[in-house]
């Protein structure tokens, strides 16, 4: 039986309220929650919605969402000085026109590929999270070169685009391990640079939904390409609030505390994704 719009509307404000607390605390824009659960909802509205649309509007959605968590989150962290604004402008514009690309790439996969690709990447970057040695027991400093952090950013902006996500979520392991920056400073720059690699996700969603026919109107909410404004708001207006919680929270826990709570939820989250492309019916 297919679910009231009331109870997927309360389902996704409960949502929100936890994306923010996880966008201003971990520096992610809280895709490995929102796109789950709006796959979810999408299918329990319409029961005849292919799973390849319902994760594409998942990701347009959760991109637009992420815009005004990342730049609420980005502002609690720059007032604590724990945001590299160069690194985050060069990674984040580097990004968003990868991000472009991705999303033209992620319209031509089927939503069965797109969901266990999601999973996947999410569950790597926890596993590498795990078993690198974070740059603060080192003492290393954060590598500084532009050309450097243009290098990660384009190519990690091609695969958030077709995975639909800000890019925090892959992007915080790269600069813990790969850029040396501290867990918080990585944190808190992630929040900002995910501000122009949504920017430029979203618009490749609504080119790319738009040009396939995807009805204002529809079944799920009015839809602008992939994008369900109707969602968005339940989302956003919950997540902005909450992400200045989560800022304070993160600079209250220490740095390993912080990286262990990171780990753990990107691994549930990438284990939801990979089931659902999968058609696995588990209990958990």
């Amino acid at each position: 039986m297919p679910l009231s719009f009331l109870t997927v509307a309360l389902v996704l404000m409960i949502t929100g309220l936890g994306v923010g607390f996880a966008s201003g605390m971990l520096g992610v824009g809280g895709c490995f929650i929102m796109i789950p659960v709006q796959v979810w909802a999408y299918t329990a509205l319409d029961s005849t919605m292919s799973l390849h649309n319902a994760v594409l509007i998942g990701f347009g959605t959760n991109l637009a969402v992420v815009i005004p968590t990342a730049a609420s989150g980005a502002y609690g962290h720059t007032k604590r000085g724990a945001v590299l604004w160069k690194a985050a402008l060069v990674l984040g514009v580097t990004g968003a026109i990868g991000a472009f690309i991705g999303s033209k790439i992620a319209s031509l996969l089927p939503g069965s590929v797109l969901s266990i690709a999601f999973g996947t990447a999410i569950i790597a970057g926890a596993v590498r999270m795990l078993t690198a040695k974070p740059p603060e027991v080192t003492g290393k400093k954060p590598v500084e070169n532009p050309l450097i952090w243009a290098a990660w950013g384009f190519p990690l902006g091609i695969v958030t685009g077709i995975i639909g996500i800000g890019g925090g979520v892959l992007m915080v392991p790269v600069m813990v391990v790969a850029l040396s920056f501290g867990i918080h400073l990585a944190v808190g720059t992630s929040t900002a640079l995910m501000i122009f690699t949504a920017i430029g996700g979203l618009s490749g969603y609504i080119y790319n939904g738009l040009k396939s026919g995807m009805p204002f109107v529809s079944s799920v909410g009015h839809l602008l390409g992939y994008w369900n404004l109707e969602s968005w708001i339940l989302l956003a207006l919950t997540s902005v609030l909450m992400a200045q919680v989560g800022v304070r929270t993160a600079h209250k826990l220490p740095a390993k505390q912080l990286r262990y709570v990171f780990i753990i939820v990107m691994l549930y989250m990438g284990y939801v994704m990979i089931k659902k492309g999968l058609g696995i019916n588990l209990p958990i």
